[in-house]
């Protein structure tokens, strides 16, 4: 492939952190050749006046004209440190959450907290936790749990290094829900752009 510029690849920062930022490394080494321009913000951003090539959306998407391919899938569960579990014990319910400490997300973009989803006896219900810690950033929210402020809920694909160093364990995952809801979207002027066609792959390929 020659040289090529991927303009500009946007995204909010827990995906580009936790998904962008280790495919755009399988990528390079794909095609050394092609830059990629990533902008993480958690503002809706129009691809059309911003100029964006590429952009990685979390939720459900408004009718547009973009078009758009559903990449990964993941599941939504609680999560502490061994330390508060050790120190407070292991819930083994949701209704549970209201004898423990937790920490929770306000979104930037609407002011609103986060209602916690689980699925019981085959139905999904959400549960507003009354959390004396709230943060409008999801990366506070993994620093909170991990420091030991109480259990709080994440997205998979956010947790799993700190899985891996044990610094986060999950709590009521039966209980977790899936999502299938991360978005590629591109405008129909950038479908023949093969270096935008390339990093799609690229992203397909991601579980």
């Amino acid at each position: 492939m020659r040289a090529l510029i991927i303009g500009r690849v946007a995204a909010s920062l827990p995906i580009g952190l936790h998904v962008l930022a280790p495919a755009i490394t399988a990528f390079r080494r794909r095609y050394p050749k092609v830059l990629i321009d990533l902008r993480l913000s958690d503002q809706h951003v129009n691809l059309i006046e911003d100029g964006i090539d590429l952009a990685i959306r979390i939720g459900e998407l408004a009718d547009s004209s973009l078009l758009s391919r559903r990449l990964l899938s993941y599941t939504l569960c609680c999560y502490a440190s061994p330390d508060y579990l050790a120190r407070y014990g292991t819930p083994r319910h949701p209704d549970e959450l209201v004898a423990h400490e937790t920490v929770n997300l306000r979104y930037q973009s609407s002011g609103q907290a986060l209602r916690w989803p689980f699925r019981i006896s085959d139905k999904e219900v959400e549960i507003l936790p009354s959390s004396p810690v709230i943060v409008d950033a999801s990366e506070a929210v993994l620093a909170a749990m991990v420091a030991g402020a109480g259990i709080g809920m994440a997205a998979s694909f956010m947790v799993a290094s700190r899985l891996s160093r044990q610094e986060l364990v999950p709590v009521l995952s039966e209980f977790a829900a899936t999502r299938n809801n991360i978005t590629a979207v591109w405008p129909e002027s950038r479908r023949t752009n093969p270096a935008v066609r390339a990093f799609l792959e690229l992203l397909i390929e991601v579980r």
